[in-house]
């Protein structure tokens, strides 16, 4: 990934040290990181919606209003998963390891697979 803002969610207050949710659904924060010529360019964290109105499409909106263009998951439903697919953000696939870092290098490295219709979960998550 050359240029772009990487969604990770995150637990607690996230950050490029901090630990990934395994599910984008009940992370506490989005950990934002912004790409410019396959580098990291800067990190900001935001606070996770409540799934109230909207359910889980809730997400998806509020990371496509910070113009994300990749997201990073240990797991997600498929509705969500359709829903970032239409806004256009690619939704990535690791459920490895808990540290954002490594994760994020990979990323950018194209080293993650993006996720496929049947690493979906069922809803709930970890």
């Amino acid at each position: 990934m050359e240029k772009g803002r990487i969604a990770i969610p995150s637990m607690e207050a996230g950050g490029l040290d901090g630990l990934r949710s395994g599910h984008f659904g009940q992370c506490d924060v989005f950990t934002l990181i912004d790409v410019e010529d396959g580098k990291i360019k800067s990190v900001s964290t935001v606070p996770n919606q409540e799934h109230v109105q909207g359910g889980c499409m809730v997400p998806v909106n509020f990371l496509a209003g910070h113009k994300v263009n990749a997201l990073v998951v240990g797991g997600i439903g498929m509705r969500p998963l359709m829903g970032f697919r239409q806004v256009g953000i690619d939704v990535y696939h690791d459920d490895a390891r808990a540290d954002i870092r490594p994760v994020v290098e990979d990323l950018i490295a194209g080293k993650l697979p993006i996720i496929s219709d049947n690493q979906v979960c069922g809803g709930g998550g970890r």
